[in-house]
C-alpha cells in the first residue's frame, strides 16, 4: 500500500468508527427529518473542515517540541482506549437539533456542526491522529473530513434502517473494540519500537491495560443496565 495513503485511510477509518452513535450522527439525523439531505451534507461539510483544520493544527503544532515526542505518542495511544470507552457510553444530543438561524439550512447545520463538534470525540481523535502522522496534515484533514462525511451520511441515508437491522449496541461495541485495538497497537509501538522495552514488560504493560479497560467496559455497561431499568 502506498505510505501516503496510509495517514489518509486511517482517519478516515477512525473517524468512521468513532462517529458511530455520536452525538454529531445523531445530529445529522435529525437535521435530516428537517432539511434536505444535500443542505445537511454541505452544513457537515463546511463544519468538518474547519472543526477538523482547527484540530490538525493542534495536533501538529504539538509534534514540533522534540522533547515531548514520547509522551506525545503515549497519550495519543492510550487516547484511543479512551475513545473506545466513550464510544461504549455513547452521546446524546442536549438541544442541539433544536438550533435555528436566519441563514437558512446550511449555515444552521454548519453552525450547529462546527459547536457540537468543539471538544468532542472526533475532533479529539482528529488531533491524536495528527500527533501520529505529523507530516501528513493535509491527508488527515481530508481523511476526517471523508469520514465524517460517511459516518453522517449513513445517519442520514440508512440510518434508521441499519438501527432496525443491527442493533444499537452491536455498532457500538464493534466500533469501540477497534478504537481499542488501535490503542493497544499503538502502546505496543511506543514500549517496544520507542522505549526498546523487552517483549517481556511490553506484554505486562497490554495486559495491565486490557485489565482495566476490561473492567472499565464493564462498568460503564453495567450502569447503562442499571439505568435504564
Amino acid at each position: 500500500m502506498d505510505t501516503q495513503m496510509m495517514p489518509f485511510l486511517f482517519a478516515v477509518a477512525a473517524v468512521v468508527l468513532a462517529e458511530m452513535g455520536d452525538k454529531t450522527q445523531l445530529l445529522a439525523m435529525a437535521f435530516a427529518t428537517k432539511y434536505k439531505a444535500g443542505k445537511v451534507m454541505l452544513g457537515v461539510l463546511i463544519a468538518t473542515v474547519l472543526n477538523h483544520g482547527l484540530a490538525v493544527a493542534v495536533g501538529n503544532f504539538i509534534t514540533r517540541f522534540d522533547s515531548i515526542q514520547i509522551w506525545i505518542q503515549i497519550i495519543a495511544s492510550l487516547s484511543f482506549i479512551f475513545f473506545g470507552l466513550w464510544t461504549i457510553r455513547g452521546d446524546k444530543l442536549e438541544g442541539e437539533e433544536n438550533r435555528t438561524t436566519k441563514y437558512g439550512a446550511v449555515v444552521t447545520v454548519a453552525i450547529a456542526f462546527f459547536i457540537a463538534e468543539m471538544g468532542d470525540k472526533t475532533q479529539l481523535a482528529t488531533i491524536a491522529i495528527a500527533t501520529k502522522f505529523p507530516t501528513a496534515p493535509l491527508e488527515i484533514l481530508a481523511g476526517t473530513t471523508t469520514g465524517m462525511l460517511i459516518a453522517d451520511g449513513i445517519g442520514i441515508i440508512i440510518g434508521i434502517i441499519l438501527c432496525k437491522k443491527i442493533p444499537e449496541r452491536t455498532v457500538k461495541l464493534v466500533s469501540a473494540g477497534a478504537f481499542i485495538l488501535f490503542g493497544l497497537i499503538g502502546t505496543y509501538q511506543v514500549a517496544h519500537g520507542d522505549l526498546n522495552l523487552s517483549i517481556a514488560v511490553t506484554a505486562l504493560i497490554l495486559i495491565v491495560l486490557l485489565v482495566i479497560t476490561a473492567a472499565a467496559v464493564y462498568a460503564i455497561i453495567k450502569k447503562e443496565k442499571r439505568n435504564n431499568k
